[in-house]
């Protein structure tokens, strides 16, 4: 008798080595003229009292 909970944990650890990089690093596109992407971003934890 199989455990039902084997194939799962295989299927999600598999998810999660894709989702993490596993196929590389990232790699920059290459630039196309007429788009440009300007901003910034924060990311932070805050509190309310």
């Amino acid at each position: 008798m199989t455990r039902p909970c084997r194939p799962l944990a295989a299927l999600l650890a598999l998810a999660i080595l894709a989702a993490c990089g596993a196929d590389g690093a990232p790699e920059r596109p290459e630039p196309r003229p007429g788009v440009t992407l300007t901003g910034t971003v924060e990311v932070g934890v805050s509190s309310r009292p």
